[in-house]
C-alpha cells in the first residue's frame, strides 16, 4: 500500500477555513465510501463530487475525511455519550465530520455547526434530524470531548489483539500513533544522493536512507520529482528490500509488486528484475513509475502463486497481501474496514505464496517474507510453520540496523518486527524475515 503517486498531500491546518457546503458534501461522500468495506477510500476519491471541486477545497475535503477516521474512535464515544437512540447513518456521518471539523480541524465553532446542519437538510428525508444535530455539537462544544485517549483510538477488538500481542504498555504506543498526521517518506534513485536531495526537499535523512520530510502540497512540483530522483514510499515499507541486498547483474523477482516502490528499488540497485501482480490496473502504475525513474523491469499481470514461467532467481521478495493493519498512519480507513475473520482468510493466501517464493529461489539465494501487518498470525506464525514444512530453508538473521532496520524492532530469532513507534514521527507497521536456501 505504498503511495508512490503524484497526489496532492494537504496540510490540516492551513484548510481549517476553507470549503463551503459542496466541499462538506463531497466529504459525506468520501466518508461514507472510506468506512463502506475495504478500498472504499480508493473508490470514493474517484466520487464525481469530490472531482468538482476545485484542488482547495478538494484538499479541505480530503483532510476533513482524514482527521476524521484518525479520531473516529473518541468521536464516537463522545457521539455515543450524547445519543440515547441512533439516528440514520448519513446523521451518524454529518454528526463525525462536525465534530472532526471543530476540534481536530479547529474549524470555527458556528461553520463547524451550521454546515452540518445544512447537510442534514438537503435531505428532505432526514429534516427532523436537524434539531438533534445542532444539540449535539453545541453540547460538546460547551463540554468538548476528549479525542487523545489510545485506548479509543482503534476498534475494540483490534486493540485487544494488540495488547494481547505487544502487552499494555506497546498497544497504547501503537495506538498512540494513529491521530498523527504522517510525514512523507522518500526513497532515492541514487542514494549517495541523501544530503544533497535532503537539502532540496527541506528533509532528515534516516536510518538506512529515507528522507523525511514535512512539506505539502502536489509532489509533481517538488525538487526532481520528475527528473526520476526520487519517489514516496514509507521507511519501513522501503527496508526489506534492501536486506535482500542485490547486486548489479544478479536476477530479482519481486511477486506482489504493486505499486511498485520495492520493484523500484530492485531495479535501481541493478538488478534484472521481474515484477509481478495479480491486477493488470495497478501493474500500469508500476510500469508509469518504472519510466519516470527511467528505470526498467520485466512486468507481467499473473498470479504469482500459479505463475507458468519457470525461473529461479537469486533474490525473491514476498511483500504478501495481508490485513494491512500496520498502514493506518496514511490509511486510517483499513483499521475500521478490517474484519477479525481477515486475518485468517489472508494467512491461507501467504501461505500459499510463500511455498511458491521458495520454488523460485535458487540454491543458495535469498528470500524476504514481508506483510504490513500487526497481527502475528500473518508475521511469526507465518514463518514458524513455513520453516517447519520447508526443508532447506533457514532464517537468515538481520542485525540492528541493518537497512535502516530500528534496533527496537529485531527480535531474538533475526526477524523484525517494526511497530509504529519504532521509528521517531511514526513508520508503519511491518513483519519482516529474511531466508536463505541451502
Amino acid at each position: 500500500m505504498t503511495d508512490i503517486s503524484s497526489q496532492a498531500t494537504p496540510n490540516d491546518a492551513p484548510l481549517r477555513d476553507v470549503g463551503g457546503l459542496p466541499a462538506r458534501a463531497a466529504a459525506l461522500d468520501l466518508l461514507t465510501a472510506a468506512l463502506s468495506g475495504r478500498a472504499g477510500m480508493d473508490e470514493g476519491l474517484s466520487h464525481p463530487a469530490l472531482a468538482a471541486l476545485d484542488g482547495r477545497d478538494r484538499a479541505f475535503a480530503r483532510a476533513l475525511v482524514m482527521a476524521t477516521l484518525r479520531h473516529l474512535g473518541p468521536i464516537d464515544s463522545a457521539l455515543q455519550a450524547r445519543v440515547k437512540k441512533p439516528p440514520p447513518d448519513k446523521v451518524v456521518q454529518i454528526l463525525r465530520l462536525g465534530v472532526a471539523q471543530a476540534f481536530v480541524l479547529k474549524t470555527p465553532a458556528h461553520a463547524a455547526v451550521t454546515t452540518s446542519v445544512d447537510l442534514v437538510a438537503q435531505d428532505r428525508s432526514l429534516q427532523m434530524f436537524k434539531g438533534l444535530v445542532n444539540a449535539v455539537l453545541r453540547g460538546l462544544l460547551r463540554e468538548p470531548p476528549q479525542l487523545d485517549d489510545p485506548e479509543s483510538m482503534a476498534p475494540s477488538w483490534l486493540y485487544a489483539r494488540w495488547r494481547s500481542a505487544f502487552g499494555p504498555d506497546e498497544a497504547r504506543k501503537i495506538a498512540a500513533v494513529i491521530a498523527q498526521e504522517p510525514a512523507t517518506d522518500l526513497s532515492l534513485k541514487d542514494p549517495a544522493r541523501g544530503e544533497a536531495l535532503a537539502a532540496k526537499l527541506e528533509a532528515k535523512v534516516l536510518p538506512g536512507g529515507t528522507l523525511r520530510t514535512e512539506r505539502r502540497g502536489d509532489l509533481a512540483t517538488w525538487p526532481e520529482f520528475a527528473e526520476g530522483a526520487w519517489w514516496v514510499q514509507d521507511a519501513s515499507a522501503a527496508i526489506p528490500a534492501r536486506l535482500l541486498g542485490v547486486r548489479a547483474g544478479e536476477t530479482a523477482l519481486d511477486m506482489c509488486a504493486a505499486p511498485g516502490g520495492k520493484t523500484l528499488q530492485l531495479a535501481a540497485a541493478g538488478a534484472k528484475t521481474v515484477a509481478l501482480d495479480r491486477s493488470a490496473v495497478r501493474l500500469k502504475r508500476v510500469a508509469e513509475n518504472l519510466a519516470r525513474m527511467e528505470l526498467t523491469a520485466e512486468v507481467a499481470a499473473t498470479d504469482a502463486a500459479t505463475w507458468p514461467d519457470k525461473r529461479s532467481f537469486d533474490a525473491v521478495l514476498l511483500d504478501a497481501p495481508c490485513s494491512a493493519t500496520g498502514t493506518f498512519r496514511r490509511h486510517p480507513d483499513v483499521l475500521w474496514a478490517a474484519k477479525p475473520s481477515d486475518v485468517a482468510g489472508m494467512a491461507a493466501v501467504q501461505s500459499k505464496l510463500l511455498d511458491a517464493a521458495a520454488r523460485r529461489t535458487k540454491a543458495g539465494g535469498r528470500l524476504v517474507y514481508c506483510v504490513c501487518s500487526l497481527e502475528p498470525e500473518e508475521g511469526e506464525g507465518q514463518v514458524a510453520a513455513f520453516l517447519g514444512r520447508t526443508p532447506g530453508m533457514t532464517l537468515d538473521p538481520i542485525a540492528a540496523g541493518e537497512g535502516g532496520a530500528p534496533d527496537a524492532s529485531v527480535r531474538r530469532d533475526g526477524t523484525l518486527r517494526i511497530l509504529p513507534h519504532h521509528i521517531e514521527g511514526g513508520t508503519d507497521g511491518f513483519y519482516v524475515a529474511r531466508f536463505r536456501k541451502a
